[in-house]
């Protein structure tokens, strides 16, 4: 176990941002998918994204890494043969997700292992399609052991769209390849709109057609192929709202490398963070964040739930209330990130209330500090360090290795941004 020593100080400079982990998942995905090669530029391999690396490599795509790039041939996919095959995810629900439709698009035999709380992470939508369609699935006790065999049908599915959007993204990708045509019809709200648009992006981008009826339902023909082409993944608005929120809290941060016109929900952090008085400056070089007196407002959680850790940290340094609301999902990520936050920023001196499905923030000028625990999540972790910048004395962070899942070089980037940090290894 890993903890850092963080000392308190403003951050302040200039920081390149991370490429979007949503969007390379789905490039990639895409790629693996098209005969031909394609080329997938600008990637940062965090562990999340190395799972769906090695996931479509078992699957039949050919891969391979130059630097911060692949180039991917997906001419072989589908070529598995009589035998089992086994995709590792890690504790990577988008591979999960993403990946377990399309191991299904022709008869097939697969186990999905993975570690952490994925096993426990939701799969009903996907277990109800398998019902309908007899498609034999188990799953052991341990951690992740999913074994799934038999394939999808072409016709209508039914999923929610309240629980996670990922469903909807991998029946996306997997169903232009059956041989008829197929109808999604989402029969609740759709929350998390902006992966969905990301997926649709992606997909048009690499040559498939899908007729999106106001996220109501989706048309997706079969027989589509899809058609191999070069993309460069755009910066990351959920990794740079951390450091957009430290510049409103502290000093001036510019954050490179983001598209101000990105289709990526969690770009809201920009309207989020202006509407709670912070001032933010953007433009086709950087996004800039200044200090700022922010004020607390009601969040509605529900379209980006990724936000809320590190929205609940500028709330806990805003003047007045801020109530964060429709979060339930949240308690069914890598963590239960609403009694994670919840616990890290109350042993951090802030007045904060644990409701079934939201947060109660009282802002305050200044926090403690004290001893805390990602709880082994990486957004935790992360938000966490931010709140360091607005404690009086140090701050302790346990399992603070778990932002290798997404961001392997945000200590590095914290230092370089003038924090005062000491790693230490607990063994």
């Amino acid at each position: 176990m890993k903890k850092v020593r963080i000392l308190p100080s403003k951050l302040k400079g200039e920081i390149r941002v991370p490429s979007s982990k949503s969007l390379a998942h789905r490039a990639i995905i895409a790629a693996g998918l098209a005969a031909g090669k394609s080329l997938i530029t600008n990637l940062d391999f965090s562990e999340d994204l190395t799972a769906t690396v090695e996931g479509m490599a078992a699957l039949g795509a050919d891969l391979e890494r130059r630097g911060n790039s692949l180039f991917i041939d997906g001419s072989k996919f589908g070529q598995w043969g009589d035998r089992t095959i086994l995709i590792d995810c890690n504790e990577s629900g988008t591979t999960l997700r993403l990946l377990l439709p399309l191991a299904l698009v022709k008869e097939n035999r697969v186990l999905f292992k993975g570690r952490g709380n994925l096993g426990k992470r939701p799969l009903d939508p996907y277990y109800e399609i398998f019902e309908r369609q007899g498609i034999k699935h188990s799953l052991g006790k341990e951690g992740l052991e999913l074994r799934v065999e038999g394939s999808l049908k072409a016709g209508e599915y039914r999923i929610r769209g309240d629980i996670s959007s990922q469903f909807i993204s991998g029946l996306l990708f997997a169903l232009p390849l059956l041989t008829g045509d197929s109808r999604l019809i989402i029969t609740t709200e759709l929350e998390s709109k902006g992966y969905v648009d990301l997926t649709l992006d992606m997909l048009n981008q690499f040559g498939i057609r899908v007729e999106n009826s106001a996220y109501r339902e989706f048309f997706i023909p079969g027989k589509q192929s899809y058609q191999a082409k070069n993309v460069e993944i755009e910066g990351d608005f959920s990794q740079a709202a951390f450091f957009l929120v430290a510049g409103v809290l502290g000093s001036d941060i510019k954050c490179t490398g983001l598209n101000p016109h990105s289709l990526q929900g969690d770009k809201a952090i920009l309207d989020l963070l202006k509407d709670m008085g912070g001032k933010i400056i953007v433009n086709q070089e950087y996004i800039k964040a200044e200090s700022s007196l922010t004020k607390g407002r009601v969040i509605d959680a529900s379209q980006y739930p990724d936000l809320i850790p590190i929205l609940a940290v500028l709330a806990a340094l805003s003047t007045g209330t801020t109530e964060i609301v429709n979060a339930g999902r949240l308690r069914i990520k890598e963590s239960d990130r609403l009694k994670a936050i919840s616990d890290g920023l109350s042993r951090l001196g802030g007045d904060i209330k644990e409701l079934s499905d939201g947060l109660i923030i009282k802002g305050r000028k200044y926090l403690e500090g004290g001893l805390v625990d990602s709880w082994k999540d990486h957004r935790i972790a992360m938000a966490l360090a931010i709140a360091s910048t607005g404690c009086k004395k140090p701050v302790v962070i346990t399992n603070s290795d778990a932002v290798k899942k997404s961001y392997p070089e945000f200590w590095a980037d914290f230092k370089s941004l003038g924090g005062k940090v000491d790693e230490r290894n607990l063994g």
